[in-house]
């Protein structure tokens, strides 16, 4: 694999010439050289051009379910073939706990943004976020909000330490936008994110030009962008900066988000004392984000925040457990649990960074900046100079005031540890990481986590709370989840991703609308009220999928309660309450005239005044979403219902679907007595003949 590694870009694998200038790549452990790496004569104005026509024309045909779908084939094709990312990933220096963390957890992504796509999304092209605002007193005049798809590309610009995760976290969301992704990953570990995109790019399940891969440099990159295009940057804040000063991002509208530097803490609880659950916990978690990934994670915990009283108890027990459990050297080897760094380059700028550390008042307690003693690949320890091996290192700061401390990220298997005395000085050094990705709190003490998290929240994208009730469950520290946010505040970047739907939106465009209802249920794909109705003929409940649309409706009959009605219900239920029994106690209550219907009632009520009773294409109620009361119903009033097809969403690998009811109860005065949504599940097609409303 000496060769120059190729790009994929506009549809085929491109390379330059043998002889172009071309940087090598090593295997951490060894040095020898795995690739070369050189984009010499690339157009990246042609990729880009070729993601917002070949890709934006090719996704825009799917609907979020139908990206959803490919997504999960993706994460299976993924699957199938991970052994080869794993013998790939070995050579990044990473472990097989460390790999499993890149590997398995981006295509953990990949299966979780399918499952959130069709759980959470319409089966269309259209997002809407919010409730419609009625704009006019007769309901004529609408507004809503709706997300569509950014019309350009999103150039996602990875780091070296999660050459897969780091590419999938920001490529799964894009892509179920709709959005086609230009994969930027860096130098020192770019061979196995090409080795993932080949993957793919063999499955045959990649839309065309959804997927683009630069293998090197990029210093042109951004005279190319324009309004429409979307930067993902990880990596470190000076360059952030510098990307974010060009004129496309401060001009041009290109969006810019960025995961950068960040001195992350971790807090031990003042009543997290030596022989408590918690301090244990938060010891084993030190060690943890200390050696995972060798240290080299954004997420690690830089700095350790502990009661000055405990600063002794915690260094003793963080170097027993170093000295129990972590053995540094090849990834191959067996028993390694903690490999080198990315490259020489790398370990050389660690230990400048632990340099700096040392000369700003900070103590070396555990560790070495010395070339430590490693497993070898062939079973035997020894030096080994061609690669890029360092040891756990823990620094004391007496003076929590040092700005390096809170300043200098050594990113590597490097944390610093630091007292406190008092909760409030706590915060206030969690607050001088100028923001942070992540903080945690071991604590059990109520109180100490309330004191804290209002002191720290603002200034981390995610807090953390271990004790011994998740201790055994909790992911970890340094574990982003596609569920969560994964950003923060200040120095970390200011940006978002991840964060479930919330990252698929950041790849979309908000925009208000404005129309009557018929307009509006034309544009979202959603019936609105006072768009047009069909009532009579074929019952819908008579409809599968195929024939079912938005607008036909039910429009029942008149149904009297009486007093005999609501005291059967009450009996039968046990729901006795005062409002339903006591004619006294009801009337002497603001918000009732006096003996009133249970809203339970009312709403089964309205069931057996809508529902077609005999087997047919409603295979299932699935649920009531959005219910409110509105109007009491007294003994002799009337109800009736009108329920109308709301949307229709099939799902793309069954054979039925879910149709959301709008359902509205009345009295016989017109006024509103209850408004819902009902949401049944229904068959695709049917083999029987529809049958007229009887």
């Amino acid at each position: 694999m000496t060769e120059i590694l190729p790009s994929y870009v506009n549809g085929g694998w491109w390379t330059p010439s043998p002889s172009a200038p071309a940087t090598e790549v090593r295997d951490a452990s060894t040095g020898e050289v795995v690739t070369r790496v050189s984009t010499e004569g690339l157009d990246l104005g042609a990729a880009l051009e070729y993601a917002r026509t070949v890709g934006q024309a090719s996704l825009g045909e799917l609907t979020f379910h139908q990206r959803a779908v490919l997504l999960k084939q993706m994460a299976l094709a993924l699957t199938e073939r991970k052994a080869e990312l794993y013998a790939l990933s070995s050579r990044t220096g990473a472990t097989k706990q460390d790999s499993w963390v890149d590997i398995d957890g981006g295509i953990g992504v990949l299966f979780t943004f399918s499952g959130k796509g069709r759980r959470e999304m319409p089966n269309s092209k259209v997002y809407l976020d919010g409730a419609v605002e009625n704009l006019s007193k007769d309901g004529s005049f609408l507004g809503r909000h709706i997300y569509t798809r950014l019309p350009g590309a999103a150039v996602q610009i990875n780091a070296f330490n999660f050459p897969v995760w780091g590419s999938l976290e920001k490529f799964a969301p894009a892509f179920l936008a709709g959005m086609p992704t230009v994969v930027k990953p860096a130098t020192p570990t770019g061979y196995l994110a090409e080795a993932f995109v080949r993957i793919l790019v063999e499955s045959g399940l990649l839309p065309d030009g959804s997927l683009q891969l630069v293998s090197g440099s990029v210093p042109t990159l951004f005279d190319h962008l324009r309004l429409g295009d979307l930067v993902g940057f990880t990596g470190s804040a000076s360059t952030a900066e510098r990307l974010r000063a060009h004129d496309a991002v401060q001009t041009g509208g290109v969006r810019f988000t960025s995961e950068t530097d960040s001195i992350n803490a971790s807090v031990l609880g003042t009543d997290a004392v030596a022989g408590t659950p918690e301090f244990d916990a938060y010891v084993k978690q030190l060690v943890v984000e200390m050696t995972t990934k060798a240290g080299q994670k954004c997420t690690a915990i830089r700095r350790a925040i502990v009661p000055e009283a405990s600063v002794d108890a915690v260094i003793d027990a963080v170097r027993a457990r170093i000295a129990e459990r972590v053995v540094v050297g090849d990834p191959r080897a067996e028993g390694v649990t903690m490999g080198p760094l990315a490259s020489t380059a790398q370990r050389d700028e660690v230990l400048r960074q632990v340099g700096r550390l040392t000369a700003a008042g900070g103590e070396l307690v555990i560790g070495s900046t010395d070339a430590p003693t490693v497993a070898l690949a062939d079973g035997s320890t020894g030096s080994a100079p061609d690669g890029a091996f360092v040891a756990p290192m823990l620094l004391r700061f007496a003076d929590a005031a040092s700005p390096a401390l809170h300043e200098v990220e050594a990113f590597g298997p490097v944390s610093s540890i630091v007292g406190y005395g008092s909760l409030a000085e706590a915060s206030a050094l969690v607050a001088r990481g100028g923001g942070s990705l992540v903080t945690s709190v071991a604590t059990h003490d109520p109180a100490v986590a309330v004191e804290l998290a209002s002191g720290i929240a603002a200034y981390n994208g995610r807090v953390l709370f271990l004790d011994r009730d998740d201790a055994r469950t909790s992911t970890g520290h340094g574990s982003p989840l596609p569920n969560l946010v994964h950003g923060g505040p200040g120095r970390a970047g200011g940006g978002e991703e991840l964060g479930g739907i919330r990252a698929v939106l950041h790849h979309m465009q908000r925009t208000a609308v404005q129309g009557s209802p018929e307009m509006l249920t034309t544009l979202t794909g959603v019936w609105h009220a006072g768009a047009s109705a069909r009532a009579g003929g074929v019952h819908p409940f008579r409809k599968s999928l195929a024939e079912l649309r938005l607008g036909d409706q039910v429009v029942s009959g008149s149904r009297t309660v009486t007093l005999d009605d609501i005291e059967t219900f009450a009996n039968f239920t046990g729901d006795t309450f005062y409002a339903h029994m006591d004619e006294e106690a009801a009337a002497a209550n603001p918000f009732f005239p006096g003996r009133v219907a249970h809203g339970y009632l009312l709403v089964s009520w309205a069931a057996g005044l809508f529902v077609d009773a005999a087997p047919g294409p409603v295979l299932a109620n699935s649920g009531l979403e959005n219910l409110r009361f509105v109007t009491p119903v007294s003994p002799g009033d009337a109800i009736r219902v009108e329920l109308t097809a709301k949307q229709i969403t099939p799902r793309e690998t069954d054979e039925y679907g879910e149709v959301r009811w709008d359902a509205v109860l009345r009295n016989q005065n017109d006024e509103l007595v209850a408004s819902y949504d009902v949401l049944t599940l229904v068959a695709k097609e049917q083999a029987g003949e529809a049958t007229p409303v009887g």
